[in-house]
């Protein structure tokens, strides 16, 4: 998705641009674009409207107008109000392959736009002429030449790899439960964040009074939570988070993945970038990690806007992750507290996080100031993250 999107904010510019893409997005094993929900924080909606996008996800998208935090067995909770904060919405939820779907078809009608798919990286050569990848396609191979290489493949990054970049990562030993249910009650455009002993449960508000969730389990249960049938997967989700949504019945298809912590060391190589997981890949507790990544696609804009020339200038790579380095630094920090904050069981703990908690809701500018963090309108904010295109 972060790739799509980069290749869409750009093409206004003139540029030639390629997307060397491994699996076809309408397969089954595309990982993207899948049954996944995905929380669209307020500056990736304004970069969507920027890009002349936004009308067609809304359209598809659930709004979120009400946020509720709690701690699983403690009296702490905080909650966020998208009408205290003066916007319509603090988010948006879509589906993935909704919004997959929104960026195939802008694609195909982007004349300086070329998707080679499916195709994979096999090298990549950088000088401080050019960078030169070769791909591999339909049982032959070909080499491509540009200005800029831009890595956008995940946290376990190939193209990462390739081009002399080498990244932390540390194991959360929990793993993520991803799916859709139909609760009782309807959300009404209300999401829940639930801490628990063992991880996170987010309740997300989706289309036609269901609601997607994102149960974080401990590592050694997950084989057994995943094989559970269908009402004992319910009875166990419905005891994790309470009734506040009465019960819950007719859950779809489940994935999962396994949840880690990465940071690559450096943003930057000669005539090379990294965005979104190939640079950052957090833990999904808050819901930054896609908007993050639209950040880091915001900025690289911005930073090629000013010098389209030649977009892989060493001048321009500096700056790019000069601005970037204090918004990533921040959502690593943030996310990674909040996970090992809430999976302390200790006593001090506890009592840190409920008085936290009622102190968000009764300090006076503490919920707003998070908010605006949360919503990505915090700091320096590039153009299209204000919702100005490019040109």
């Amino acid at each position: 998705m972060i790739g799509s999107s980069l290749a869409l904010a750009l093409a206004p510019l003139g540029l030639d641009i390629a997307i060397i893409e491994a699996v076809p997005r309408a397969a089954e094993s595309q990982p993207s674009f899948d049954d996944r929900s995905t929380a669209l924080s307020r500056s990736t909606q304004r970069m969507f409207e920027a890009m002349g996008l936004w009308q067609k996800i809304v359209a598809a998208a659930t709004p979120i107008t009400h946020i509720h935090v709690s701690d699983r067995g403690h009296f702490g909770f905080a909650h966020i109000d998208a009408e205290e904060q003066g916007v319509e919405a603090l988010g948006y939820v879509v589906i993935n392959r909704v919004l997959g779907s929104v960026l195939q078809k802008s694609l195909n009608k982007t004349y300086n736009i070329e998707v080679l798919c499916p195709a994979r990286t096999i090298a990549a050569k950088l000088s401080p002429e050019r960078a030169v990848v070769t791909v591999e396609m339909e049982g032959a191979t070909t080499e491509l030449s540009a200005d800029l290489l831009v890595a956008a493949d995940g946290a376990n990054s190939t193209v990462r790899s390739m081009i002399g970049i080498s990244a932390s990562q540390v194991s959360y030993q929990q793993t993520a439960i991803i799916g859709n249910l139909l609760p009782e009650m309807p959300p009404h455009n209300r999401a829940f964040e639930r801490f628990t002993e063992h991880g996170p449960l987010a309740i997300l508000p989706v289309a036609d009074g269901r609601a997607g969730f994102v149960w974080n389990v401990a590592e050694r249960d997950a084989t057994r939570v995943l094989e559970l049938d269908d009402e004992e997967f319910l009875a166990e989700i419905q005891q994790t988070f309470g009734n506040r949504l009465g019960s819950f019945s007719r859950v779809g298809k489940r994935a999962s993945y396994p949840l880690s912590l990465s940071k690559a060391l450096r943003l930057t190589a000669q005539r090379a970038v990294l965005v979104g997981n190939s640079a950052h890949g957090l833990h999904p507790a808050a819901a930054q990690g896609f908007n993050l990544g639209l950040r880091d696609v915001a900025v690289l804009c911005d930073c090629i806007a000013d010098a389209p020339d030649d977009c892989g200038d060493g001048e321009l790579l500096a700056r790019f992750a000069d601005w970037r380095k204090s918004d990533q630094k921040k959502l690593v920090y943030f996310t990674d507290g909040l996970v090992r904050l809430f999976g302390d069981s200790r006593g001090p703990a506890r009592r840190l996080r409920n008085i936290g908690m009622l102190g968000f809701d009764l300090i006076p500018g503490v919920r707003k100031t998070f908010a605006k963090h949360t919503m990505g309108l915090a700091g320096r904010l590039p153009r299209l993250s204000r919702g100005v295109p490019l040109t």
